[in-house]
């Protein structure tokens, strides 16, 4: 390894606790955020000449707090005196912030800072790209390229969200009990949402936003290293790791969607799914049964198939239901649809997914299973029209390309007529 890579490597590493630390002591994002690449900047110089420091993330607090008291004192500098009554009763700002250094809680340092890229004031898309660049250390160029928006776009949405989180006056006290697993539980959903946008993409784009799944990842493996007792934690990262495992064969070198049944699995990372089986076992031993859990198990049920019709549905259909009881939603209803039309045949399952479309009016994904049931039965006019309304609300072209292909099977087959030409 480079010296430059050693030294991007362990500021990288070090950079959760870093920057959470120098938020809880100056309370202020800017601040901490100034404060931290100050302290990058002056360990580029240094390491080089004196070698790495013994603990990375200690050496950047106390260099980028000592540059951020700085900073503070040249801004009360440059402040209007303040009236004389009120000089007395000032506490000591620099005695404060020592205070704060010595009754550091790490743990609760990186909870806070990720808690505060979550906040609920904040609309999804501006969760992620703070939490990318705070706590991740993207680039603004980085992260505008994997959201497919120019970089002054990105700018201004991440100027935005910090500028909202500043408003909202966040607490800094370390949180009790009942607040912190309510913090870790919207941190886990965030971290999802990071790993979700980077996982529903096409082909093209799969280059550019896989570093948001990679991300993710690392953010689960770092909440798991806070958290290690808590199961929906392990769940969290196993449910990522054994996803993400599948990523290279899940399309064709045409760029189109593979599905789960007819990827080739010997392309799957054997590594990335033994870790998170390790981890789905380790999770169920707690009995104490959550969300991310039962969607890991899923996954583990196809992650332990060796071919697809070695897949267990019967189970996989039992999971579902816990999850419908967990998190009552359509979307899992219709996931739990496809397992039903394995164990109990596409009949049933249509049965189960006809009641949702009212609510699943606006999703792709509804009328592409609704179309592949009536195509099992052989009612090709309604499933032409299901795929039809499907590719209408593809959010991908490799979405559109892949239920083109049903129709174009359903054409070959004469399931249906071919439309009419319009006279000219």
């Amino acid at each position: 390894m480079t010296e430059l890579a050693w030294i991007s490597s362990a500021i990288s590493a070090a950079r959760p606790q870093a920057m959470g630390a120098l938020l809880r002591y100056f309370r202020d994002l800017d601040t901490a955020e100034e404060a931290f690449q100050d302290a990058c900047l002056r360990a580029l110089k240094n390491w080089p000449q004196n070698g790495p420091p013994r603990d990375p993330a200690a050496w950047l607090i106390f260099v980028g707090r000592n540059s951020g008291i700085d900073a503070v004192r040249k801004r009360a500098k440059q402040a209007p005196m303040p009236e004389e009554d009120q000089i007395s009763d000032l506490d000591d700002a620099e005695s404060d912030i020592a205070e704060r250094l010595d009754g550091a809680h790490y743990r609760d340092d990186i909870l806070r800072l990720l808690f505060i890229c979550c906040h609920p004031d904040l609309p999804a898309t501006q969760q992620i790209a703070v939490a990318l660049r705070i706590v991740s250390g993207l680039t603004v160029k980085q992260i505008a390229r994997a959201f497919l928006v120019g970089e002054s776009a990105m700018e201004q949405r991440i100027t935005r969200a910090k500028a909202r989180i500043a408003d909202a006056g966040v607490p800094f006290e370390t949180p009790g009990a009942v607040e912190r697993s309510e913090r870790l539980a919207a941190v886990a959903a965030m971290v999802y949402l990071i790993f979700n946008e980077g996982y529903s993409t096409n082909s093209g784009e799969a280059p550019a936003r896989a570093p948001l799944c990679e991300e993710a990842i690392r953010l689960a493996r770092l909440l798991l290293r806070l958290f290690q007792t808590e199961p929906e934690i392990m769940g969290l990262a196993a449910l990522l790791l054994l996803q993400h495992a599948r990523a290279p064969a899940r399309f064709d070198e045409d760029g189109e969607i593979v599905l789960l049944e007819d990827q080739d699995r010997s392309l799957w990372s054997r590594k990335m799914i033994d870790e998170g089986l390790a981890l789905v076992d380790k999770a169920l031993r707690h009995r104490k049964p959550g969300p991310y859990q039962v969607q890991a198990a899923i996954a583990a049920l196809h992650a332990r198939a060796d071919k697809a019709e070695d897949t267990d549905w019967v189970e996989i259909d039992l999971l579902y239901g816990l999850l419908e009881q967990m998190q009552p939603s359509p979307v899992i209803t219709l996931n739990r649809a496809v397992a039903v039309s394995k164990v109990r045949g596409p009949e049933a399952a249509l049965a189960m997914i006809e009641p949702l479309e009212p609510r699943l009016s606006g999703y792709f994904h509804f009328f592409g299973l609704k179309g592949g049931l009536l195509m099992q039965l052989d009612r090709g006019e309604e499933a032409r029209v299901a795929f039809d309304r499907a590719i209408a609300l593809a959010n991908t072209a490799a979405e559109a390309a892949h239920i083109r292909m049903h129709i174009d099977r359903l054409m070959k087959d004469g399931a249906v007529r071919t439309p009419a030409k319009k006279a000219n």
